[in-house]
């Protein structure tokens, strides 16, 4: 016998990924300078020298162990230390090395979270638009996943609807800024209002509600604009963190999960996503990764290219008549559909060989992802038909 919800997850993966590979073999067939991928969050800025230079230097030792040995279940002391002096020093939180947990990029942070906090009938909220594959994170790991609807107007958090949601049962809300889908940077002022609802709720419930930070696109913000450190504004705040984007490392799979002191039970909690982990194998991240980090955590991302990709694309679509609202960091545009129907409008796009995300997956059917970390010159080529699509409708 096999699982048929495993089966499921596994036959019908994420619309992203499908996006992606379609534009991989329609390359093959007409040429990739033919198709316009706007699918997927690669990010296309090279890794920054310093990145390139820790790489080569320990690949180069003699001491294979040093290297590519196992380290503790938690990280290496180098990594836990570089990264815990990095987030203390620029957002005025006391962070230890003892509060991170070194994992295999976000995601298996997150999970960890999550299955650290799945007692039971517990639910986890997400505030729409999420990232898809929160939905398999919670529901296959002991909890309930709950939308709260988006704000289709700004994309901030929708502090009203959360209240709406909220249950004895809820164990944590996820929260992702700067946000993907939509590239909107919380603001201090909302994150505040929604501190505020946590701790009153907390109180009528018993028990601390918990947000999950998800936070790989923390350096990825324009226009001076400010990304709150959440655990300065929320107490109990735990966060999930990822190099992936900051030092255009995705595939190398490296982050953490940081539960400060100042989060209720935080030892307990953090005791708990070391079980988490260790159940689900996600001990001892990559060596050479974490190094690297090590080496690395204080580099900051070159920013030029993507800004320009966002503007470029930003007001053009605006100048042919789409509906966006400005994003203020990581790397997406997300776009109401002409006629109203996301999936409908990527269908026909698609013909065109320019592949945009429906939004459905990420709680709004009527919208479009489009991912600005892409080659200037795809998106300039882009253009004509994007305007031509529109005038259709």
């Amino acid at each position: 016998m096999i699982s048929q919800s495993m089966y499921a997850l596994g036959a019908n993966r994420s619309c992203i990924r499908e996006l992606f590979e379609y534009g991989l073999k329609q390359a093959q067939i007409v040429g990739k300078e033919n198709v316009f991928d706007f699918s997927l969050g690669n990010p296309s800025i090279p890794a920054p020298d310093t990145v390139q230079e820790a790489f080569q230097s320990l690949s180069a030792q003699e001491d294979s162990l040093a290297v590519h040995g196992y380290t503790p279940a938690a990280g290496c002391p180098d990594a836990r230390i570089a990264a815990a002096n990095d987030l203390t020093a620029r957002f005025g939180v006391p962070i230890r090395p003892e509060n991170l947990f070194f994992t295999c990029g976000a995601a298996p942070a997150l999970i960890s979270v999550v299955r650290a906090l799945a007692v039971e009938d517990a639910e986890i909220l997400a505030i729409a638009p999420f990232f898809p594959e929160y939905r398999p994170f919670v529901e296959q790991n002991g909890a309930k996943f709950t939308v709260v609807p988006a704000d289709t107007d700004t994309f901030q958090i929708p502090v009203a609807g959360v209240e709406k949601k909220l249950t004895p049962h809820t164990q944590g809300i996820i929260v992702n800024s700067p946000n993907n889908p939509s590239g909107v940077v919380y603001s201090r002022e909302n994150l505040a209002a929604l501190a505020e609802l946590l701790t009153r709720k907390s109180q009528e419930y018993g028990h601390p509600i918990y947000i999950l930070a998800d936070e790989p696109y923390r350096e990825l913000v324009y226009d001076g604009l400010e990304v709150p450190f959440i655990p300065a504004v929320y107490p109990n705040t735990v966060v999930c963190y990822s190099y992936s984007k900051s030092l255009s490392l995705p595939g190398e799979r490296i982050g953490y999960v940081c539960v400060p002191d100042c989060a209720a039970d935080s030892e307990e909690l953090f005791a708990a996503v070391a079980g988490a982990a260790r159940v689900l194998g996600h001990v001892c991240a990559p060596s050479l990764q974490q190094q690297v980090a090590a080496r690395c955590a204080e580099i900051r991302p070159n920013l030029e290219a993507y800004d320009r990709n966002r503007r470029t694309l930003y007001d053009a679509l605006t100048a042919y008549g789409y509906a966006c609202v400005k994003p203020n960091g990581a790397f997406y545009l997300f776009v109401r559909a002409p006629g109203g129907d996301a999936q409908a409008f990527s269908d026909r796009a698609k013909k065109e060989n320019l592949l945009l995300v429906p939004g459905g997956d990420f709680g709004c059917p009527e919208f479009f992802r489009a991912s600005t970390c892409v080659s200037h010159d795809m998106i300039l080529r882009s253009l004509p038909v994007f305007q031509r699509l529109i005038a259709e409708y």
